[in-house]
């Protein structure tokens, strides 16, 4: 019987920081699997070495659903980001290995195909109105028929989501920057800058818009009222989504569509927003959602309440999580949208992905198991660097969510 025979935890930096896991069984078989918490990365990184590493070394691989279960349960301190994207490595690494010694890639073990391709959105943003429409523009020649749309509000130098640079890259220094932010100013400039979107591209595509979680409920709602004739695919993280019943409020109010949960990671922190239909898509991933195995139930519950996926995908998760994200993307039934951003050419130097881009959608790789390698000897020449997230704060410099 083979068994997982070594484990190692990679940190590096390549274009982002990133913790990647390798399990190799006795029978030489691997399998990769992401560990990437942005801004907390070495706690995985120490979470997986000193505390699961141990109790992987001789179990039997083929037995996933009894290893999630044994790390889960078999712990007495539950949940948690670090601890499920520490166990959500270990299941895709597990994901990846039965593949390959089945000789098939990941999705033929999910099911098989329920799409031909994955429908993906891109990042426009602008320092102005006019900049982001140029960006937009950009993203529909590229092929993309969803969009999300940010424009940095006038005279207030901390918006989020505006790239800088050829790459939005927020995590970008050695201590969180601090920026400042007036939600009465985003409130007066954003549905202008949605609706100038749709004045000049129309309908022909998905417009989506993140408010990344800096209003109040009763904000949201008013919000989401004033551009619905936007009609946007969805409004993104509209308030903190720890006091989940603040949705119903914005339910009540809007009928712009709700889309939260990258930040969330197990099915009980999904559960009543689920099952209260107060949101219709739901944004847990791969990496922070305890793997593919857990990820699957989280679908499977939202998908009795018609609410659908639309999993996080920005480059603070590597190519590992991409690919597999886009396999599961492909077998479920109730599939939305998936997020994606390019990562950076160093990225692409340490990790080997088989994942392609065409006609706005992402399409999965035929090899054996997740399809991606990782390049050990490249991922040496970019060190782990320290980068935090920007904090918020509000024109009186209080913090405010970031």
């Amino acid at each position: 019987m083979s068994k997982i025979e070594r484990a190692e935890v990679f940190v590096a930096s390549p274009g982002r920081t990133f913790v990647t896991l390798r399990l190799t069984t006795s029978d030489g078989v691997t399998g990769l699997g992401d560990a990437t918490l942005n801004g907390r990365e070495l706690a995985v990184a120490s979470y997986l070495q000193d505390h699961l590493v141990p109790l992987l070394l001789g179990k039997d691989p083929a037995r996933i659903e009894d290893i999630w279960q044994y790390l889960y349960r078999g712990a007495y301190w539950r949940r948690g980001p670090v601890t499920m994207t520490a166990i959500a490595a270990v299941d895709t690494a597990l994901w990846d290995i039965k593949g390959k010694v089945a000789g098939l890639p990941v999705y033929q073990l999910l099911g098989g195909r329920s799409r031909d391709g994955v429908m993906v959105y891109g990042h426009a943003s602008g320092t102005d109105t006019a900049a982001l429409l140029d960006d937009v523009d950009r993203f529909l020649d590229l092929g993309f028929k969803a969009v999300r749309a940010q424009a940095a509000v006038p005279d207030v130098g901390g918006t989020y989501g505006v790239r800088k640079g050829k790459v939005y890259e927020p995590a970008a220094s050695s201590l969180p920057e601090e920026q400042p932010w007036d939600t009465e100013a985003y409130l007066r400039f954003a549905p202008g800058y949605l609706a100038a979107v749709r004045e000049r591209f129309g309908f022909g595509f998905h417009l989506l818009h993140d408010v990344h979680h800096r209003l109040t409920p009763i904000e949201a709602a008013r919000f989401g009222k004033q551009v619905e004739d936007c009609r946007l695919f969805w409004m993104e993280d509209p308030t903190p989504v720890e006091n989940q019943e603040s949705f119903r409020i914005v339910r009540q109010h809007t009928t712009t569509p709700l889309a939260v949960g990258e930040v969330l990671n197990s099915i009980w922190d999904v559960q009543h927003l689920i099952t209260e239909q107060l949101i219709d898509y739901v944004r847990t991933s791969v990496v922070h959602a305890g793997g593919l195995t857990h990820l699957r139930r989280i679908f499977d519950l939202a998908a009795l309440y018609q609410v659908r996926t639309g999993s996080h995908g920005a480059t603070d998760l590597s190519p590992v999580t991409l690919a597999a994200a886009v396999h599961l993307d492909t077998a479920v039934p109730n599939f939305g949208i998936q997020e994606y951003m390019a990562h950076a050419d160093e990225t692409g130097e340490v990790f080997r992905s088989g994942v392609t881009f065409a006609d706005g959608m992402l399409h999965v790789s035929e090899e054996p198991g997740l399809g991606v390698e990782y390049d050990e000897k490249a991922a040496e020449r970019f060190p782990y660097q320290a980068r935090y997230l920007p904090v918020a704060r509000r024109l009186d410099g209080s913090v405010h969510d970031w």
